[in-house]
């Protein structure tokens, strides 16, 4: 009877607010009693003045990480495709060619991509300066930055997990380590291996070494910080089977400059350098002189790899790096909104639905309507940068976060952004159809459990669907 009710209740939805969607689509949110309510869809052909599919368009919801498809294409406006970041680093002595007589700053402007090989590049262009034995500080000056973000745990308690870092001028390599797990059985051991390896990074290994099949989460281990103040000694403990494969773990350690400082120290000692001094944070003084200016990939390169890979801190620092261009330094998360609403009314987009948090969709309060984001993609179309911004986007089953998910009509067919949070999914970008008509297509689902493939499966319904239009 229960199951009976439910099936009636379910045909009542679909009969009435969802009267308006596709059969293959109804026969999901049918069969899932999924409210058609709590469902936004829009589709329209490029071109087209009018949409061949809308449902509840202008309702605001939380689209998770499709929000980056608005931020990434407002820097890509404001800023253009070849902007750089640079990261500048300062004689704050006096240099006979070898030695550096005083202080080595480095001045941050945001770089979100700042990874270990551009940061090992940049200290190679010091060695080739001549530079072996800095005989003062490192001083790192972030200042370009006015940060006022959450504790990183503050979204959902995991104030470890690599997207939620939180943004800095000076970052290196997302604040992140990737810890390698392997069993040792001459030793009797497990063995832990870092990448980057970080000079100042207390690991205290506890795992122990068992017989038995491979087997719980991640591997039999856990991942503790003994110190949550700097988050510089992390204990590693449970029981690691010899039948496992190597396993892999990423989390964010140390604060921002402590991390810059660890890994300038095991940088530049595999470059045959010397640090003597210790770390020091603060405003590059006037009477230090510029030696080496550092540049980041273009941006074009950057929202790729934002977009593809859905890379959260990387978003964020566009909100700031948009603030600092447009407003002035010191940059704040609330005036690159600003600039991001503002540019976006001028441009004669309705505004109405948007609530911008930090522009990655790493929020609860985030939303946007169906409406604005298909608005903003045909808006995007038309732009001299479109090819640049579009081919940011997933390829749809083959790279990004896509891969391997469409085996269908989606197959290398589209350029799509997905977002997934809890019981929130999200897709929006570019469809081909058979016939070779392209098609805007945005759509998000706010109800429970979407983020457990609910959601995905509504999706790829209306995919199929749209590929498949007369």
């Amino acid at each position: 009877m229960r199951r009976l009710a439910s099936l009636l209740l379910c045909l009542a939805l679909a009969t009435g607010q969802a009267a308006d969607l596709p059969a293959p689509v109804q026969r999901v949110l049918t069969g899932h009693g999924i409210d058609p309510a709590d469902v936004s869809i829009l589709v329209q052909e490029v071109g087209a003045s009018e949409p061949v599919l809308s449902h509840l368009a202008d309702t605001p919801r939380n689209p998770a990480s499709v929000m980056k498809l608005l931020t990434t294409w407002v820097a890509l406006e404001v800023l253009g495709p070849a902007y750089t970041w640079p990261t500048e680093i300062y004689f704050g002595g006096d240099f006979d060619g070898r030695a550096l007589h005083g202080d080595l700053a480095i001045k941050g402007y945001g770089d979100p991509f700042l990874v270990v090989e551009e940061f090992w590049k940049m200290l190679r262009v010091l060695r080739r300066l001549g530079l072996e034995d800095i005989q003062g500080d490192l001083l790192l000056d972030d200042t370009y930055f006015d940060v006022a973000e959450d504790h990183p745990g503050a979204f959902d308690g995991e104030p470890y997990r690599t997207y939620n870092v939180v943004p800095s001028a000076l970052m290196a390599n997302f604040k992140a380590v990737r810890f390698q797990f392997f069993a040792d059985p001459r030793s009797g051991r497990v063995n832990v291996a870092t990448d980057p390896v970080l000079a100042n990074l207390d690991i205290r290994n506890r795992i122990e070494l068992v017989e038995g099949p491979c087997r719980g989460f991640q591997a039999g281990i856990s991942f503790n910080v003994d110190d949550p103040e700097t988050l510089g000694r992390i204990v590693f403990e449970g029981e690691f089977s010899r039948s496992c494969n190597a396993y892999t773990l990423s989390r964010t350690v140390l604060d921002h400059d402590t991390y810059v400082h660890g890994l300038f120290e095991a940088l530049w000692d595999e470059l045959g350098g010397n640090l003597r001094g210790g770390l020091r944070k603060g405003a590059v003084p006037e009477n230090h002189r510029r030696v080496v200016t550092w540049h980041s990939p273009p941006l074009a390169d950057v929202i790729r790899s934002i977009n593809k890979n859905s890379n959260n801190v990387m978003t964020r620092h566009l909100v700031y790096t948009l603030a600092a261009e447009i407003a002035g330094p010191p940059a704040t998360r609330a005036a690159g909104v600003d600039v991001i609403g503002e540019f976006l009314a001028r441009r004669g987009l309705d505004v109405e639905s948007l609530v911008l948090v930090n522009g990655a969709g790493l929020s609860r309060e985030e939303r946007i309507s169906a409406r604005l984001l298909v608005d903003l993609l045909h808006e995007a179309q038309r732009s001299p940068y479109a090819a640049e911004y579009v081919s940011s986007f997933s390829l749809g089953g083959l790279d990004g976060t896509t891969r391997g998910r469409f085996n269908g009509a989606g197959n290398g067919r589209m350029h799509v952004k997905t977002g997934r949070l809890d019981h929130v999914s999200a897709l929006a970008g570019f469809l081909h159809a058979h016939d070779g008509r392209e098609y805007v297509v945005a759509i998000f689902g706010n109800f429970t459990d979407a983020h457990r493939g609910l959601g995905q499966e509504l999706e790829t319904a209306v995919v199929n669907w749209v590929y498949a239009l007369p």
